[in-house]
């Protein structure tokens, strides 16, 4: 693998440096930085940060190729500056066994474009009722250390039990998706004002606060480490600050969409905006965003989840929930968290990469951009404005929140291990 020089970039938002990559890993970090034979890219001032890692993505393969595939997913995700992303469980067949996590584990490793690290399902089918085979899912190939029933809660309170004993053993840890099923029967949106005046069946916070309180007691009690996927509101906030102040070992996710998008947009009612968690307040935007910003919440994750156009594009009660959001989250990020000073861009690669491949033990990933690591680096071109195009996404599927919107921002370039996989916004 030949030399690459990056010449001027903006390391982690800061001075212009240049980064000479030989091979797969960062060889000098410097200034006036030269060598012969290399590949040069003229940042000219871009920001470069180390490669994103999503913790929650849904690839849909197997069982889902029309929604996704590995393939279009890792080169949506390397199209966004991710270099690692875990995939959820929720496939056909469920990833509850060692066979189906190393399958996709397996067509990870073919696609090229970013390491795929599978979540193993917390209970056979992800109907709740059985925990699935999960010392044989972290003794396989894949090596699955996450789990997670999510688009499904683990509402009974004996299983989840189970599951913070089992995973404790060889350091696990399990992701819920906190949705109490009973408060939320024939919920459309968020119950709020909004959905009192369109007449849609409302979502209450409390069904995923209840669901947050319940499980950080239960970590506590069993001395193990749980996640909260896509927390959403302002309650599930306070919930998971009162418990890291008691020292509790949870960590908390918020999606991109949930730090920008409110539930107003709700009363277009086009399908695209129907998203689980539903989209919630300004209160509750505002109260996210300042939580990533103080570290109460520790990573942005997308919850891509892609559909195919007939899932979308029927009547709202109809429609499948989820947005992609591998491609759009790094802006969003940029305009709700860097353009409003909550955080820097050192920060954002704490909260995009750093942390994130800390939770889910991505190795390699998440490292300083300093000699001697790993060449897993994005370069972003933060002046950039632009409208969101569909039509040029890398996904399979194209149901973005965000088409016609301006957002900041635009990756131009994605290094795996000092791999092309995108160069000047072109997939390698």
């Amino acid at each position: 693998m030949s030399k690459i020089l990056i010449r001027g970039a903006k390391v982690l938002g800061g001075e212009a440096r240049d980064v000479l990559i030989d091979g797969e890993t960062i060889e000098a970090v410097g200034t006036g930085l030269s060598a012969e034979g290399a590949t040069v890219v003229e940042a000219g001032g871009k920001v470069l940060l180390p490669g994103l890692v999503d913790l929650h993505t849904h690839l849909r393969e197997p069982g889902r190729e029309d929604s996704e595939t590995v393939l279009t997913g890792t080169r949506a995700a390397a199209s966004g500056g991710y270099t690692a992303v875990f995939a959820m469980a929720n496939t056909f067949p469920v990833a509850d066994t060692a066979g189906v996590v190393e399958q996709v584990y397996r067509l990870g490793k073919e696609s090229g474009y970013c390491d795929v690290q599978p979540i193993g399902a917390v209970t056979v089918g992800l109907e709740g009722k059985k925990l699935a085979e999960l010392g044989a899912m972290h003794e396989s190939a894949a090596g699955v250390t996450v789990f997670s029933d999510d688009g499904k809660c683990v509402d009974d309170a004996v299983i989840m039990r189970r599951a913070l004993e089992y995973v404790k053993a060889f350091g696990g840890v399990v992701a819920q998706h906190a949705q109490e099923p009973r408060l939320t029967e024939g919920a459309q949106m968020n119950e709020g004002v909004v959905s009192a005046e369109l007449g849609l069946g409302g979502w209450p916070a409390v069904a995923e606060e209840s669901i947050i309180a319940r499980d950080v007691l239960l970590a506590e009690h069993v001395g193990s480490r749980v996640h909260i996927c896509h927390l959403s509101t302002a309650g599930s906030v306070e919930i998971v600050r009162w418990a890291k102040s008691r020292g509790i070992d949870v960590t908390a996710e918020v999606t991109p969409h949930h730090l920008l998008l409110t539930d107003e947009l709700v009363r277009s009612y086009n399908p695209v905006y129907k998203v689980n968690p539903p989209l919630r307040t300004e209160r509750d935007v505002m109260a996210l965003r300042e939580a990533l910003a103080d570290g109460t919440i520790d990573i942005v994750a997308t919850d891509h989840a892609p559909h195919p156009h007939e899932d979308k594009d029927c009547e709202w009660a109809a429609a499948a929930m989820g947005m992609v959001g591998l491609e759009t989250a790094l802006s969003v990020v940029q305009q709700t968290m860097v353009e409003t000073g909550l955080l820097t861009w050192e920060a954002v690669a704490d909260r995009m990469s750093a942390k994130p491949a800390r939770i889910g033990g991505a190795t390699g990933h998440g490292r300083p951009v300093s000699a001697g690591e790993p060449a897993n680096l994005v370069l972003v071109d933060a002046d950039y404005r632009g409208e969101v195009d569909p039509a040029s996404f890398a996904s399979r599927s194209r149901n973005t929140p965000y088409e016609g919107r301006e957002l900041p921002g635009r990756v131009t370039h994605t290094w795996l291990r000092g791999r092309a996989t995108l160069v000047d916004g072109k997939l390698a």
